[in-house]
């Protein structure tokens, strides 16, 4: 249990980076007591990377800018002890995992903070395994780390500051990159440090189903300031308000507000958090009105309960050509072991394709495929009717536009107009015709088109990129992880823009690990685990097969799995139901029966 005693007290704090117009942090005030564990949510640019500099010690040490307040780490004030001082205290993962990497191998990564921090030579061996076995990857430790995913870099991070065994752990977004399966051993990992080990975790994510049920309290930033702060259930009752700031709430959450708000349940019932809640809540409310479960149930999917309102059904054009065709790809990577086989896949014109599996499942290997960047060792695959081991890489491209999953991986431009219109101008578009349509993509997504890139925050930086992708108006667009890092309301913006492109005849090849967002928007997916294809078809189906998702390291939608837990033990008609709304209107047909 949490200490009443502060370890981290930030007093009316307020920060304004150098050159910026406003405060990043506007009138801070909160206290973090010893063994606490704290989650921080909020739309981007709300101040919450700001919100962990403070807390770490880089504001003041590191980021320039005008102060006001103060921040007490154990005690004492961070402007008044060194960063080396505050780092024996507080341990950070940063955001930008390619800028905390200092060393070229896994283990020297981990060697290189243990012996800067003077550790005794006859402990360095017992801490740096411990750290790799808790976080699961011993297996990684002699791994160049430029030949990692981006979820096992997380890991190695992750790893990284626990063997320096700091009294408190902040984290910046730490499982922007994993996979849910990953994500949740991170948080286990991170539950574990905080009950046996006592450390205190504070923890900036936008996951906020995994926030719900590991965080014992929960702050949420807007516009530098806090804005709400409570248990779990006390702040994901503000719903609407949350939605509003552009912060999500648990599926399971929007379920019993919902119910709530049409007058189905009673005012003052908490929102659920997780799935066992909503069962027992939705099974209250219409105890009585059905009758008991007699059979098994099985995956058949309720009628007209199942699509999401996000992903309406395109028709494809009768007899139409495939945009995309993989037949028995392979690739292996030189010396590291990795490789995909046997992969087939067809994409045909405006479909929205999910690729989902567990991190080094062989996804990205798939996409580069698909655009070129890498060639199939055997097998077949085709673009636009090219096949690409034989095509240059810049013809592909006239054909094939990718959002990485790191987006500052590919903007080099001094301001977003810039940079937004630089493909169009590499595609033979006059630069007066290219800022034309730049600044068109750029209204759409609200972004500010005379700011610098690197100066916006990670979500928005995502947004840029996607919009340099838009722009081209490509037959193919390949997106890994495009929702990594964005707020509820960016999400929306940038998948809703997903799927305007796919109406109109772009085949969409999404790479995702929130399968709400996949649930929501693809039409179908594509499963894959240890460099195979282990399925592809209808999703709802597909995810509501348990042994598929456990194979696949993959947790389905929190919806589809209410859906079978009420199916089981409360009425069949609950079956195959896959949104929220499914449920919603359910419940409120059965109560009304007499």
């Amino acid at each position: 249990m949490p200490s009443t005693t502060a370890l981290i007290e930030m007093r009316d704090v307020s920060f304004t980076y150098a050159q910026a117009d406003r405060r990043a942090l506007d009138q801070v005030s909160l206290s973090v007591g010893a063994g606490d564990f704290v989650g921080v949510i909020g739309p981007s640019g709300a101040g919450k990377s700001t919100l962990a500099a403070a807390l770490s010690g880089a504001i003041p040490h590191h980021f320039t800018g005008e102060l006001f307040g103060s921040t007490l780490v154990d005690g004492q004030d961070t402007c008044e002890v060194s960063l080396t001082d505050i780092s024996h205290v507080v341990g950070s993962v940063l955001q930008d995992i390619d800028t905390q990497m200092v060393s070229s191998v896994v283990e020297d990564e981990l060697l290189f903070g243990l012996e800067n921090f003077g550790v005794a030579h006859d402990q360095i061996e017992g801490r740096l395994a411990r750290a790799l076995d808790t976080v699961a990857i011993p297996d990684l430790r002699k791994r160049e780390i430029a030949t990692l995913s981006g979820g096992q870099k997380q890991k190695v991070a992750i790893a990284a500051i626990l063997a320096l065994r700091p009294r408190v752990l902040v984290l910046d977004e730490p499982t922007a990159a994993l996979d849910p399966a990953s994500s949740k051993l991170v948080f286990e990992t991170l539950r574990t440090i905080n009950e046996d080990e006592g450390i205190t975790v504070v923890v900036i994510e936008q996951k906020v189903a995994l926030l719900s049920e590991y965080c014992r309290r929960i702050l949420v930033m807007n516009e530098g300031r806090l804005a709400l702060s409570g248990t779990p259930h006390e702040v994901f009752a503000h719903g609407e308000e949350l939605r509003r700031m552009g912060v999500d709430s648990p599926r399971v959450a929007r379920v019993s507000n919902s119910l709530v708000q049409h007058g189905v349940a009673a005012a003052g019932n908490g929102p659920c958090l997780n799935v066992a809640e909503a069962e027992r809540f939705v099974g209250d409310l219409v105890a009585g009105h059905v009758s008991p479960v007699a059979a098994d149930v099985g995956p058949a999917p309720a009628a007209g309960r199942t699509d999401s309102p996000h992903a309406p059904v395109r028709p494809h054009a009768q007899g139409a050509e495939p945009v995309v065709s993989l037949v028995d790809a392979c690739f292996a990577y030189p010396g590291s072991g990795d490789a995909v086989r046997d992969l087939c896949l067809t994409v045909y014109p405006g479909e929205l394709v999910g690729i989902v599996g567990q991190n080094g499942a062989g996804k990205t290997t798939l996409t580069k495929l698909v655009n070129g960047l890498l060639r199939p060792a055997s097998g077949e695959v085709r673009v636009a009717g090219l096949a690409t081991r034989e095509t240059p890489v810049s013809q592909i491209a006239q054909h094939v536009a990718t959002l990485f999953q790191n987006p500052d991986h590919q903007l080099c431009r001094d301001t977003v107009l810039d940079e937004v219109a630089f493909g169009p101008e590499l595609h033979g578009v006059t630069p007066e015709e290219a800022r034309r349509q730049a600044a068109a993509v750029i209204e759409r997504f609200g972004l500010p088109s005379n700011e610098a890139p690197f100066s916006l925050s990670r979500g928005q930086r995502q947004m840029v990129a996607l919009a340099s992708v838009v722009v081209l108006r490509p037959q193919v667009v390949i997106l890994d992880e495009p929702t990594s890092g964005l707020d509820y309301r960016e999400c929306m913006t940038v998948m809703q823009t997903v799927r305007e492109m796919a109406e109109t005849g772009c085949a969409v090849i999404m790479v995702c690990h929130d399968m709400e967002v996949v649930s929501d928007f693809a039409e179908r997916i594509v499963v894959m685990a240890d460099g195979r294809v282990l399925a592809r078809g209808e999703k709802d189906g597909l995810f509501a097969d348990a042994d598929l998702m456990r194979r696949a390291s993959v947790e389905a939608p929190q919806v589809v799995r209410l859906s079978q837990a009420l199916a089981a033990g409360v009425s069949p008609e609950f079956a195959g139901i896959s949104q929220v709304s499914g449920i919603v209107d359910l419940v409120q047909e059965m109560v009304t029966r007499d």
